[in-house]
């Protein structure tokens, strides 16, 4: 894997953490000169950092997925620095407010959740696919969640905005299916990142031993384990894979 990405361009939209961040350095290690996008200028510049540590090539882009400007300004960067683009990991996204059931929801946190969540893959998809078109195709990659297949209890904004991504990645790929753009998506399980921190709070519990069990396999996963599916989503070896989601959660949706 080390050269299948060799002479690619790829951009990661929260990639300053987490998934992202495995995801940039993964990427990078396989050959593909990456653009970082994200928030956090500080932490998405350590990422650069790293990247060029092993002998890559990086960038960081502060950048807002809700906002379409700064989505365009981010994928006509890419193009004008690095001369195309060949892979994008739009994985940029929030929990929102956990607990609250339906009765209890806010406008607020549903406008919150789906801009990024939804709109921000929407707005990126489609920059990022006129780019790829021009240079001939590539491959599109968005983090959909376990959430985006099943309901959680307390939740419903969250796994809404994850159906979402799996409703618009599939007619994306259906679009772009002959123009040579592959759009896939992975649905992580419970992985251990910041957000995960926030959800289920510091030290060993009861109640964190009771989810991590919920996966067969007996643990939760690392952002390394999702990152690695992502290379292969964006490497020739996955030249026929198109419209379709991989579960990185542990045997989790198997049950």
């Amino acid at each position: 894997m080390k050269t299948s990405l060799q002479n690619k361009v790829a951009v990661v939209t929260g990639g300053t953490s987490g998934i992202g961040k495995a995801a940039a350095l993964a990427l990078a290690v396989a050959g593909a000169k990456v653009v970082v996008a994200g928030r956090r200028e500080n932490e998405g510049q350590a990422v650069v950092q790293a990247i060029e540590k092993t002998g890559g090539k990086a960038l960081f882009l502060k950048t807002d997925v809700s906002r379409e400007a700064d989505v365009k300004a981010l994928v006509d960067k890419t193009v004008a620095t690095f001369g195309r683009l060949d892979i994008a990991f739009n994985n940029a996204g929030i929990e929102g407010q956990m607990g609250p059931t339906t009765e209890a929801q806010t406008s607020e946190n549903y406008q919150s959740v789906f801009d990024i969540n939804v709109k921000g893959v929407l707005l990126s998809m489609k920059y990022e696919a006129a780019a790829m078109l021009r240079n001939g195709g590539g491959s599109i990659i968005n983090t959909s969640s376990i959430a985006g297949h099943v309901g959680v209890a307390g939740s419903g904004v969250y796994v809404a905005s994850k159906h979402a991504v799996n409703g618009l990645s599939k007619s994306a790929a259906l679009e772009f299916a002959k123009k040579g753009i592959r759009v896939n998506t992975v649905s992580p399980g419970t992985i251990q990142t910041e957000m995960f921190q926030r959800m289920v709070g510091d030290g060993e519990s009861d109640a964190k031993k009771w989810w991590e069990n919920q996966h067969p396999v007996g643990r939760f996963g690392k952002p390394e384990e999702v990152a690695a599916a992502v290379v292969w989503l964006a490497s020739p070896e996955a030249s026929f894979v198109t419209g379709t989601d991989i579960a990185v959660d542990g045997g989790y949706l198997a049950q």
